[in-house]
């Protein structure tokens, strides 16, 4: 063997017979597989359907009798800070050896498929070798999850074509479950929008702007009341209308979503910073970019707020307590907050 261990990178959703080929050559080449669990702590959406427990058992029940070579750890994202997203990658790999009994000078190597402009990570680990696979003709995980929401009969062949057994097993149970309801309703709701984009003579780009207001040790957070995301935290915000400012639809959609009855001066005079979030994965409903806005009030009486619009709640939530809701957020608002609170 060549190595000690190998680093397997991966969201997994679900994981498919690509993976597990990528995983088999892992085995033959190394002692010992550190399978690293990507985007774990999200919420189930369309495009993460499963949390990372759920994932790794998927992982485990493939790998069958070598699944005790196996070394598996959530790996959180780290959206706007790709740093902190490798740090979190060594830290974990050096983890794992550790609680293997491994050395400092283990034999370490990366595997994976460079297939597209997706595995530039693959580039970012030099201290470790790293092992290019061939591809595997397949369907993807994103194709997989299409024809689980779908519920098409071929599609469910075509599932069970291209993913291992047990996995397949999983799903046809997870499509029995509440979970499963909601996020096929969900699909349909992203579909259709998308559809309704699809005679513009461009792709569409979406500007939004989003709210953190930080009162007393309390940020305001809204429960989103429809699809996307219906029943998720989320900061008060929306989209921008054709004839205002962006700091205008800011304090518009905080006023309509949570009925703060501060006065826009007096926001405006408390706006301690504001940053644009673009990443291309942000938002289900496609490109959307947002501009979000911090508002801080250090000491007082909690004004009072309540859902309205297309909120169904709104509520001040200590800080401490709203950094641990991450696998309850909409979208990237965990991060954006995280930002603004100097956690990321």
């Amino acid at each position: 063997m060549r190595h000690d261990y190998l680093v397997f990178i991966g969201r997994f959703e679900p994981l498919h017979n690509g993976h597990l080929a990528v995983l088999r050559h892992a085995l033959v080449l190394a002692d010992k597989v550190i399978v690293l669990i990507g985007s774990a702590g999200k919420p189930r959406s369309t495009r993460n359907p499963w949390n990372a427990n759920e994932r790794e058992v998927m992982i485990r029940a493939a790998a069958g009798a070598d699944s005790e070579r196996l070394l598996i750890q959530p790996l959180s994202d780290h959206l706007y800070n790709e740093a902190a997203w490798i740090g979190a990658v060594q830290r974990q790999v050096a983890a794992a050896i550790a609680a293997d009994g491994g050395s400092g000078e283990a034999r370490v190597g990366l595997i994976g498929r460079d297939k597209d402009a997706s595995s530039y990570y693959l580039r970012e680990f030099p201290q470790w070798e790293l092992c290019n696979v061939q591809h595997c003709e397949v369907l993807s995980a994103t194709e997989i999850r299409e024809h689980l929401f779908s519920a098409d009969e071929g599609g469910q062949l075509l599932i069970k074509a291209n993913v291992p057994a047990p996995v397949a097993a999983m799903l046809e149970a997870f499509r029995r479950t509440p979970g499963y309801a909601q996020l096929a309703r969900e699909f349909t709701f992203l579909r259709n929008y998308r559809k309704a984009w699809e005679n513009a003579p461009y792709p569409p780009t979406f500007v939004t702007v989003d709210a953190v207001v930080v009162h007393s040790g309390h940020v305001l957070l809204v429960r989103r009341g429809a699809e996307p995301g219906k029943g998720l935290w989320a900061l008060p915000g929306g989209f921008l209308d054709q004839n205002e400012m962006l700091i205008d639809a800011c304090l518009r959609e905080l006023r309509e979503e949570t009925r703060l009855k501060i006065p826009a001066p007096v926001l405006k005079g408390s706006l301690k910073g504001q940053r644009v979030f673009d990443h291309p994965d942000r938002s289900q409903r496609g490109r959307t970019i947002t501009h979000a806005y911090h508002f801080e009030f250090v000491s007082g009486e909690l004004p009072p707020v309540r859902g309205a619009d297309d909120a169904a709640k709104a509520q001040w939530i200590p800080i401490v307590d709203a950094l641990n809701l991450e696998e309850q957020f909409y979208d990237d608002h965990c991060h954006i907050l995280q930002h603004f609170l100097g956690m990321s």
